[in-house]
């Protein structure tokens, strides 16, 4: 899809929940656009204090207000030629909203004090954690702006939908963090941490996952990373382990917590199999996860 939306030149919205790499993707699709020559301009619209918005979007001249005393770039003309990664755009206010639409559908921009408008020639990609249909539907966001942004949409997955990808993305992590701390050769997951991982539900995500590992790096011996060196949030495993039916306590299995869970895990998975005659697509839907995750999960877990 990354590479796709790179040979466009429309406006690309990024939904997902934070730390799920939006302004991950949006320098992934910019690197392989042609405009990667030019700059990649990312700016938190929730960040920025609301009287100071048009002069940072837009820019100022010298003597514009009180304490502008010299001319400043805004952040269209300093992205000119490449693209503006707008990253929590559902913060905008309304006032703001309404210059931005006029930015783009005019393609040029008016400084704070200017009298004529600037030329710019940029790509906007967006992104927010937020629900841009809800916020449409509550009067906070502009209907004319959200289909102006949101001419292509991508999701990026939460974490727990993607649980199988997680040895990937710790190796890669671990590997980084052993060069920043000049270690030899980045330290392994025992087996029960990565369990352990795998297990949780991560609401901060892969964000989340970098900082358990970075703690875990400082914590351990240097070579191995056990499961009480992760220090998870209250150990709270993945949605999954929730599922047991109602009012039933969950059994002990033998072995620990671990196989209690995966116990938990693989009824769970079996009724929900049953309820759906063994169709998947329709099992994983009411696990409330992907086929994706589900198909690992009873791999991993040797259902038959």
């Amino acid at each position: 899809m990354v590479e796709r939306l790179a040979r466009s030149q429309a406006p690309v919205h990024i939904a997902g929940e934070s730390g799920t790499g939006k302004e991950l993707v949006a320098r992934l699709i910019h690197a392989r656009s042609p405009r990667s020559a030019a700059a990649f301009v990312p700016v938190n619209c929730g960040a920025i204090p609301s009287e100071l918005m048009e002069s940072e979007f837009f820019g100022h001249l010298r003597g514009s207000f009180t304490g502008a005393s010299r001319d400043k770039v805004g952040l269209f003309q300093a992205a000119e030629g490449g693209t503006l990664f707008l990253d929590e755009v559902g913060d905008l206010p309304l006032h703001m909203q309404v210059k931005l639409l006029r930015a783009l559908q005019e393609r040029a921009v008016r400084p704070v004090g200017a009298e004529a408008e600037v030329p710019v020639n940029v790509r906007i990609i967006s992104a927010t954690h937020k629900d841009l249909g809800k916020l449409l539907a509550q009067g906070s966001f502009r209907q004319d702006l959200y289909y102006r942004l949101n001419v292509i949409e991508i999701r990026t997955p939460p974490l727990r939908e993607h649980v199988e990808d997680i040895p990937l993305l710790a190796e890669a992590i671990l590997r980084r963090l052993a060069q920043s701390n000049g270690l030899a050769s980045p330290p392994k997951l025992d087996a029960e941490a990565l369990r352990r991982l795998q297990a949780y539900g991560f609401p901060g995500n892969v964000r989340e996952l970098e900082n358990v590992l970075e703690r875990a790096v400082t914590l351990c011996d240097g070579s191995r990373i056990s499961a009480a060196e992760l220090q998870l949030r209250g150990d709270v495993a993945a949605p999954l382990a929730a599922a047991t039916a109602p009012g039933e306590a969950p059994r002990a299995a033998g072995g620990g917590f671990e196989d209690q869970m995966e116990e938990i895990e693989r009824r769970a998975i079996r009724e929900a199999l049953e309820k759906a005659r063994y169709n998947k697509t329709k099992a994983a839907a009411l696990l409330g996860m992907s086929f994706r995750s589900l198909r690992y999960r009873i791999k991993k877990l040797g259902i038959e």
